[in-house]
Formats: structure tokens, C-alpha cells, sequence
């Protein structure tokens, strides 16, 4: 089992969410975040300067069965990419063991 955890623009959180669900990601966590990214240029919005040091995004975080690790990968990429800069990160780690609380089962079925 893998953990997916992806930090993604606020914006493409509707067509991500979208492309998960399409390929059987049907179960996953996520909040809204605060970062600092790579940006060092703020934006001009009507004549105003705008700091983008500051940067708020949406975390998600997916448990998948291996089998899935890499649908659900290009599910996110090709949903929440725009092409520039801050289009966000992506993060696998190895999951040892999932319960489930009401049944104390455990194992990868856990995730169906």
C-alpha cells in the first residue's frame, strides 16, 4: 500500500477531485494549507502589489493498493497541472498496515 499526498492549487481541487473519482479513488482526506513556495515575484493586481510568498493550497492525502499508485498519480497530474509555476507537489511513502476501526480488519481490502 502507498500513501499519496499531493499539495494542488485550491482552484483545481473540483477537477481533481473529478479524476480521482473517475479512476476508483473514491476515499481521501484533505485541508486547506499555507506554504511557501519558490515564487520570489508578487503579482499586480489593479495597480496593487500582491505577495505570493505566501501561498494557499489544498493538501490531500490518499491511501491506494500498490496497483493503483499510478493511475491515481496521472489522475492528479494531468487534472491539476497548469503549466506554471505552483502547480504543487506530490509525495509516495510506504504504508505498513490499515485497520479498520468498525470491523478490526486489516489488510489492503480495508481500502475497497
Amino acid at each position: 500500500m502507498k500513501k499519496v499526498e499531493a499539495i494542488i492549487r485550491k482552484s483545481k481541487f473540483s477537477a481533481v477531485k473529478k479524476a480521482l473519482h473517475e479512476v476508483g479513488v473514491n476515499f481521501f482526506s484533505y485541508w486547506d494549507v499555507t506554504g511557501l513556495g519558490n515564487e520570489k515575484i508578487g503579482h499586480v493586481y489593479r495597480g496593487v502589489s500582491y505577495s505570493t510568498s505566501d501561498i494557499q493550497r489544498r493538501y490531500l492525502s490518499i491511501v491506494v493498493n500498490d496497483e493503483f499508485l499510478d493511475v491515481t498519480v496521472q489522475a492528479i497530474i494531468e487534472a491539476g497541472k497548469t503549466g506554471d509555476v505552483g502547480d504543487g507537489k506530490i509525495f509516495v511513502s510506504n504504508i505498513e498496515e490499515v485497520y479498520r476501526i468498525r470491523t478490526g480488519e486489516k489488510g489492503g481490502n480495508t481500502l475497497n
